[in-house]
């Protein structure tokens, strides 16, 4: 077996995604939609295909029915590939009833179900980060450097570290120090990269950089099944650490476009940036697509409108409305006189039936989509929300936090949850 196929990919779903509530009020935060079609587990499965590794397995334990039903419905192999993803929540055995209480608890818990699988190595990665990585080029370093650990590392400015794990390393990138989070200016002053390896970089930084973990790591599997015989939850605060001076770490230096998508406004702002002509992040890559469900859509219809740095997904209906900046994603339907600017719209899981419609009159409620002469700028419009005519929804000096009607505030950005039913002539 060559070294991909050797290797199984586990994926961690993340915690209750507290940070990017609402948005996983009735979801995982793998299975937040994404740059108007995709989700946020196509980008990691996604690499890992493109990069040769077809054995994938996720381990979530929060709100996983939509996840379930968007692998089940996206990814499919033949028989004599091997390939598979496979969704792993918690459960209950014979060992314990308890949730995972952290990354690594996730992964001790899951061990049972990776032991009969061939494998030598185990790549680890977050379900919710945006970036393209060949992960043939990280495992054929672990490899060809004899590591026990592999950690994938970004350069970030010394003064943007906030909240990142940090790492010192040699000049052959052999990890010499870790540090979770850390907040005192002179353990992070003491963890810049030294200048030879600054200067050794494809794109030399001016100031201080530090290495940042990216959450991302490649085990031996028998450093892997070793690091998890104990008690720690987590492996940025004490399984990395732990093997400082017992194996061998490296860190892999990557140096492309990578976006944690942790917050309301992270996701906010990485949806924006793809209307740029040329974003950070480019889904327009023939030769190396990220892959999501097939809908089978028709083709968005666009009548009389103004749009400006927008993405449409498939089967939008716009009619007499001004788009600036925004992200409008599958089955969206906009109404005259329409007016969004910075908006992320999810859109709908279906279209409304004719007798659905008039259902809706009926009861004087608004149909999916956004009603004529609404006004909505910097908001993230969940999947099924309906919001009527006459709306007007903005963030702009509303107290941080806000709830109410139905509508959230965070981080500046407003959220219309999904299925929310917004009535006409709603302002806020």
């Amino acid at each position: 077996m060559n070294q991909e196929s050797n290797t199984l990919a586990v994926i961690m779903g993340g915690g209750r995604g507290t940070r990017l509530y609402p948005l996983t009020k009735e979801r995982c935060k793998p299975a937040v939609p994404l740059a108007g079609k995709y989700r946020l587990v196509d980008i990691p499965i996604s690499n890992c295909l493109h990069s040769g590794i077809n054995r994938v397995f996720l381990l979530t334990q929060f709100n996983t029915a939509s996840l379930h039903r968007h692998i089940q419905k996206t990814y499919h192999f033949d028989t004599f590939s091997g390939g598979m993803v496979e969704i792993l929540s918690a459960e209950q055995t014979e060992k314990g009833d308890s949730w995972y209480q952290g990354t690594a608890d996730a992964v001790r818990q899951n061990m049972i179900h990776f032991a009969d699988r061939d494998h030598d190595l185990v790549l680890i990665l977050s379900g919710d980060q945006l970036y393209r990585m060949d992960f043939k080029k990280i495992i054929h370093q672990h490899v060809r450097t004899n590591s026990d650990v592999t950690i994938a590392a970004l350069p970030v400015p010394s003064d943007q570290v906030e909240g990142l794990g940090l790492m010192r390393v040699s000049d052959d990138l052999a990890i010499e120090e870790f540090v979770e989070k850390p907040t005192d200016p002179a353990i992070i002053e003491n963890l810049a990269i030294s200048d030879a390896l600054q200067a050794s970089m494809d794109s030399p930084r001016e100031g201080k950089h530090c290495l940042a973990s990216m959450g991302i790591y490649v085990f031996n599997r028998s450093a892997l099944v070793e690091s998890l015989d104990n008690e720690m939850t987590d492996f940025g605060k004490e399984v990395i650490p732990s093997l400082l001076g017992k194996k061998k770490l490296s860190s892999y230096l990557f140096e492309g476009y990578w976006e944690d998508i942790g917050t309301v406004r992270s996701f906010f702002e990485a949806n924006l940036l793809l209307t740029n002509p040329l974003p950070p992040f480019n889904f327009f890559a023939p030769k190396h697509p990220i892959y999501t469900r097939a809908r089978y859509l028709p083709a968005s219809k666009i009548n009389k409108c103004e749009v400006d740095h927008t993405v449409i997904g498939d089967g939008c209906i716009i009619t007499g409305a001004t788009l600036k900046r925004c992200v409008i994603g599958i089955r969206s339907i906009l109404l005259e006189n329409t007016k969004l600017e910075n908006v992320v719209m999810m859109g709908a899981d279906s279209f409304e039936t004719h007798k659905e419609i008039k259902r809706n009159a009926a009861k004087n409620r608004p149909n999916f989509g956004v009603g004529n002469n609404s006004v909505i700028r910097n908001a993230i419009i969940d999947k099924g929300a309906r919001i009527g005519s006459d709306v007007i929804l903005d963030p702009a000096n509303k107290p941080e936090n806000y709830e109410g009607d139905g509508i959230f505030i965070r981080d500046g950005v407003l959220i219309v949850p999904k299925n929310a039913v917004i009535p006409n002539g709603t302002v806020l």
